[in-house]
């Protein structure tokens, strides 16, 4: 059984400076707060490399699921969306921190994986960044974005 705070930037920071934050976001995935096993089969499998915890600015990511209206490679019912980011902002209210986002680079661009909700939550709570993980294809990626984005941290 796993808690809220398996799962916090803290723990994801501790994991990676054990060089440990694969099986992190592995766990976290596969976890009841993401229920996402699809994903982390597909993390576990695919070798990614992994950043973080670090700050992002949440303009500069790409959303791949959100409200039916918006176009999103998963879109959500409306409804369903709404009532899950009221939730979330009624959790951060109650003291909740957020796990960090996981967030992969493809081309250039930054998608959330996982935290579509957290970053709508987030954002109309007035926050203009938010801790992430970004996932990489390989060292030699994620050592030219740390390279062209200087130190993300």
């Amino acid at each position: 059984m796993t808690t809220d705070d398996d799962f916090s930037v803290e723990s994801a920071r501790r994991a990676s400076e054990q060089g440990h934050l694969a099986d992190w976001v592995v766990d976290f995935l596969g976890s009841t707060g993401s229920d996402n096993p699809e994903l982390a089969a597909a993390f576990a499998f695919s070798g990614a490399v992994y950043l973080g915890p670090v700050r992002l600015p949440l303009d500069q990511l790409t959303p791949l699921a959100g409200p039916e209206e918006e176009d999103v490679v998963v879109p959500v019912a409306e409804e369903e969306w709404e009532a899950d980011i009221e939730h979330m902002e009624h959790s951060v209210a109650d003291g909740w921190h957020p796990p960090p986002l996981l967030v992969s680079h493809r081309q250039g661009t930054l998608f959330i994986e996982d935290g579509n909700h957290r970053v709508d939550a987030l954002r109309r709570l007035g926050e203009t960044d938010g801790w992430a993980i970004l996932a990489f294809a390989d060292d030699a990626e994620r050592d030219a974005f740390v390279t062209e984005a200087g130190d993300p941290a």
